[in-house]
């Protein structure tokens, strides 16, 4: 099912907008990631449409914030609640659902993707709302290792579209990553900035290259601690409690891998490796593909590089 309608169609300038106010979020992807950028989204004022194919994902999701508010609120307003039922209220106002996002981005100031991290459905989705949406609405995608510039190829508006790669938990992660394309306006970039700030998060500035800045990082490394250990080098118990009480780090590698998902791991390992054969970092991993195509995914599954059963 497409997520947006072919009945409206209607042409655009492709001249860039300047000082986007950021008021209206679209945020296409009803799973745990745009479920969590759209709880940090009302809460902080902004007016939330979030968008999926399936009405029990968003219905689900929905559920999911109003449980995470009341959590928030037991927290930052015990010794007031009513004060705190006020802050849950407001913030579910903020929010509506819809499964078309063809409509919905008519009225966006910013549409965020959270989708599958799969690049045609991406450039499918993006092509199609680039001729709905208004010709100020800023387009931008949460993705963790695809090239935005790619994404980005499938509309007219490559000076209005960026990088904006949250984390998970959203409401608990403080970091967002803005990646600005070679093709981004300057005015695009800040008002992506300024939207990160305004969700009371830390932004730091990123290119579009492979992973930007934390996964660029945070899967070599991870990558290594495997060939390590497949190496015979040392146990995987032993690389863990050595990354944590050697580096101040809450979990060692092997545990964040299956905390991430094995499967994650090897589909961005995977494609870097395919743009970028020659390079030894993005080298695969035998145990990796073995784990993976056991089912062993992690914590998610039960079983990954530890058992949680």
């Amino acid at each position: 099912m497409a997520f947006f309608s072919h009945q409206i169609c209607r042409g655009f300038s492709s001249s860039a907008v300047r000082n986007v106010v950021i008021k209206h979020v679209t945020i296409i992807g009803g799973g745990q990631m745009g479920a969590g950028i759209a709880q940090v989204a009302a809460s902080t004022g902004h007016t939330v449409t979030l968008v999926d194919t399936n009405e029990d994902i968003l219905k689900k999701a929905v559920k999911g914030i109003e449980g995470n508010l009341k959590r928030v609120v037991k927290k930052k307003f015990a010794d007031k609640p009513e004060a705190g039922e006020e802050f849950i209220q407001k913030a579910l106002q903020n929010v509506s659902t819809s499964t078309d996002a063809g409509s919905v981005v008519q009225g966006s100031d910013l549409v965020l993707e959270a989708i599958v991290e799969n690049l045609k459905i991406k450039q499918d989705l993006f092509g199609g709302i680039d001729k709905l949406a208004p010709a100020h609405t800023i387009f931008a995608s949460n993705t963790s290792s695809l090239p935005i510039t790619d994404i980005a190829s499938s509309t007219n508006r490559l000076d209005r579209f960026g990088g904006l790669h949250f984390f998970n938990p959203v409401p608990v992660m403080k970091l967002v990553e803005v990646i600005a394309t070679s093709a981004t306006s300057q005015e695009t970039f800040d008002s992506l900035l300024n939207f990160s700030k305004k969700l009371g998060k830390t932004s730091v500035s990123c290119k579009d290259t492979p992973g930007f800045i934390v996964n660029r990082l945070l899967l070599p490394y991870i990558m290594e601690v495997i060939r390590m250990y497949e190496r015979g080098d040392g146990s995987k118990e032993d690389i863990d409690i050595a990354m944590k009480l050697g580096c101040g780090y809450p979990m060692g590698p092997f545990e964040l891998a299956d905390y991430v998902g094995l499967d994650t791991v090897k589909f961005i390992m995977d494609g870097w490796s395919a743009a970028n054969p020659d390079n030894p970092v993005f080298a695969q991993s035998e145990l990796l593909t073995k784990l993976v195509a056991e089912g062993k995914l992690g914590k998610k599954t039960g079983e990954g590089f530890y058992k949680y059963k």
